[in-house]
């Protein structure tokens, strides 16, 4: 399986303007069932204390056991899993369990949503405990460019707060510009690409992953980018650094990579979507960002 992922383990990606390092150190194919169903549509990831926290689609919440040596995926297994539920622990409607943005928060984590849009606060189990106050221009649905578009990605800053990103920016903004939101302060900068999942580096930066998809081509792109929170005024246009371009025009294996999640000091861990198709994987890609 990973004989299949060598010329990608090898590959190394230089940003042009600062001293990063982008290095993808492993490759895990899932292939896990639960319930005698693959675990599929895998678009979000949260860690901590060795439980991976993975989301899926369908409104699931799955938790595994995550061990990672000498910079290597040994092991991944399942422990449990959940349906994302409302505070009377009855299943969200299919209309409204659409998960794509998970981030750990207080003593539980939260859950973006796209179709309703929205964010939640839920506990370990995905029972809901209390419903996020977005950005203003956040709150009314229609405007969202589609209901398949909406709020594919959430983080956790103890500065601004809970942020989060519309996969692509709303009727109402510049179609040139992603715009990333706070509860009271928005960050602009240059679209790549549709934005897939955030999380933070540190205090003050966040990592940003991006997708983009060429129907007459055949081609895909995943991007990795880096925005530094102090460092840009509100409503200026923000510098982002590329830290890596994965194109398979270009010979690089590159799937439908939707979720994003920090290990520990420079060692993050990224998922794929694989929609749940014979013809797309489920890989977690652990990868290195050094100085």
């Amino acid at each position: 399986m990973k004989l299949f992922f060598l010329l990608l383990l090898s590959y190394t990606l230089f940003a042009s303007s600062n001293n990063f390092k982008f290095q993808i150190l492993d490759i895990y194919e899932l292939k896990q069932q639960h319930n005698e169903k693959a675990i599929s549509e895998l678009s979000a990831l949260a860690y901590r204390d060795k439980v991976l926290y993975a989301l899926s689609d369908k409104g699931l919440l799955y938790h595994f056991k995550l061990n990672i040596e000498d910079k290597k995926i040994k092991d991944l297994t399942l422990l449990k899993a959940y349906k994302l539920r409302n505070k009377k622990a009855q299943r969200f409607s299919k209309k409204k369990r659409d998960a794509e943005g998970l981030a750990l928060y207080k003593d539980g984590l939260l859950v973006s949503f796209e179709g309703k849009n929205r964010v939640l606060f839920v506990s370990f189990e995905g029972v809901k405990r209390e419903k996020i106050t977005l950005h203003k221009e956040l709150r009314d649905n229609s405007n969202f460019v589609s209901s398949n578009k909406g709020l594919e990605s959430v983080a956790y800053s103890k500065k601004y707060g809970v942020l989060t990103i519309p996969e692509l920016p709303l009727k109402t903004r510049d179609a040139h510009y992603h715009y990333l939101y706070a509860k009271n302060r928005v960050w602009k900068f240059q679209a790549q690409g549709a934005v897939t999942d955030v999380v933070m580096m540190d205090d003050k930066r966040v990592m940003i992953l991006l997708r983009e998809f060429s129907y007459f081509k055949r081609g895909r792109k995943s991007r990795i980018v880096t925005l530094d929170l102090d460092s840009c005024k509100e409503e200026s246009l923000c510098t982002v650094e590329t830290l890596a371009l994965l194109d398979s025009q270009k010979g690089d294996v590159v799937e439908n990579f939707e979720g994003l999640t920090k290990i520990e000091d420079n060692l993050y861990l990224m998922v794929s979507d694989d929609n749940d198709s014979w013809f797309q994987k489920t890989l977690f890609v652990l990868f290195e960002i050094r100085n």
